[in-house]
């Protein structure tokens, strides 16, 4: 694997852009989206390299930085579908278990489980699946956005929080969570308990998040175990 495919590199230089016809059936707010998509080179490539979604090139990206997909490493995808990430961990060897409430198509070398992570039996059942403690938890989940951008961040919050009740559940002494933050990153009581029960606690956009995005990552390394 290059240099380039390690850290996610779709660029996409010397691509002719797409022009997308205007239509009387497609809404503006459409019309924009597959502009956009037709024209993302992230999107383009993570077709061509046959990852479910550019989001892969997310996760490329920040384990570039930081180094926490190894292989035989026991990770959880928390809110996986369609499994971009988990597509991405399995192919560096890691031994992956994923979550959602959604369906998710089969990925070889990922144990898929439907369920609802609010569900308190969930992480012991998680646990099983993992064969012993997580030695990563990652989710990229995101609520649905209205376009109001506290209102959004509050509720992806919310969702980053359901998956760090897990993540303190499963995971070993040592391990990391990933998660998806908007506008503010991780703030008030979920920053405190991040940098109570980690050691190291950052904040990144990688280069895949889309520019006009408010969205950021927060990675927690060196889980130190602790309480609630």
């Amino acid at each position: 694997m290059s240099k380039k495919e390690r850290s996610g590199d779709a660029s996409g230089r010397g691509r002719q852009p797409v022009r997308v016809k205007k239509s009387r059936g497609r809404t503006i707010s459409s019309h924009a989206w597959l502009n956009r998509q037709l024209n993302d080179p992230f999107v383009a490539a993570a077709r061509a390299k046959g990852y479910r979604s550019r989001a892969a090139f997310k996760l490329l990206e920040l384990d570039a930085k930081f180094h926490f997909l190894k292989k035989g490493a026991r990770v959880l995808d928390l809110g996986a579908a369609p499994g971009g990430w988990s597509q991405v961990a399995a192919a560096r060897g890691a031994s992956v278990v994923a979550a959602d409430v959604l369906e998710m198509e089969e990925i070889p070398g990922v144990t898929f489980l439907r369920c609802d992570l609010t569900d308190p039996d969930v992480p012991a059942k998680l646990k099983v699946e993992l064969g012993g403690a997580a030695d990563l938890v990652l989710t990229d989940m995101a609520a649905p956005t209205t376009g109001h951008r506290a209102t959004d961040h509050i509720r992806t919050i919310a969702l980053v929080e359901i998956a760090l009740e897990v993540a303190m559940d499963v995971l070993k002494p040592g391990g990391a969570f990933v998660g998806k933050v908007f506008q503010g990153g991780a703030t008030g009581d979920l920053l405190a308990r991040l940098k109570q029960a980690f050691r190291e606690v950052r904040h990144v956009k990688p280069p895949a998040s889309r520019a006009e995005s408010v969205e950021l990552y927060v990675v927690a390394t060196g889980f130190k175990n602790a309480g609630p």
